[in-house]
């Protein structure tokens, strides 16, 4: 199978031509994922409102998130997307690997939020009491649970809309680790 042509403007409903427009004032360009989403009558803006819904994360929590699940998942695309935003967010090159790699030295409460992540990645939403205890003690709510599982649905949805359509990654390529 082929990869999935990268949709131009012109290709796309008159609905997505507005959503390719705001992407472009906003983003500076349409990024390759968002325009296979496009392929879909209603899946680029139904998953623009989910990606850009209120939230008890931060930016930086939410970063944690993408980079951990994208990792877990192989995702090159969303790796090197997560990776030039998670140094918009304050990332640093050697923290975006120790997040990566699950090895998080330079903040206890993102360590906890990376642990509880790929055990409910890797266990297909499960995870232990203790993972969940050292979440829960390290600060974090019930809502900031919920939130973290919404966080992952939205990132497994882009890590296998990549891995199906396998569409060019247009972002600065995430270093290999």
């Amino acid at each position: 199978m082929k990869n999935f042509p990268v949709l131009k403007k012109e290709q796309v409903s008159e609905a997505n031509q507005a959503i390719f427009n705001n992407l472009e004032k906003g983003v500076g360009f349409v990024p390759n994922l968002y325009a296979t989403f496009a392929y879909s009558e209603n899946a680029l803006n139904t998953y623009l409102t989910l990606q850009n819904s209120k939230s008890s994360l931060k930016a930086k929590e939410k970063e944690v998130i993408n980079l951990v699940v994208s990792q877990y998942n192989n995702c090159l695309y969303c790796l090197s997307a997560h990776t030039a935003i998670a140094k918009l967010n304050g990332f640093t090159d050697e923290q975006i690997i120790e997040i990566r790699k699950n090895t998080i030295s330079f903040d206890t409460k993102l360590e906890a939020l990376a642990n509880l992540v790929k055990s409910i990645v890797e266990n297909k939403g499960e995870a232990t009491d203790f993972l969940k205890e050292k979440f829960f003690n390290s600060g974090y709510t019930e809502a900031n649970l919920v939130d973290t599982i919404i966080a992952i649905g939205d990132k497994m949805m882009t890590n296998y809309l990549f891995a199906v359509a396998k569409v060019p990654v247009d972002w600065p390529e995430a270093p290999q680790i």
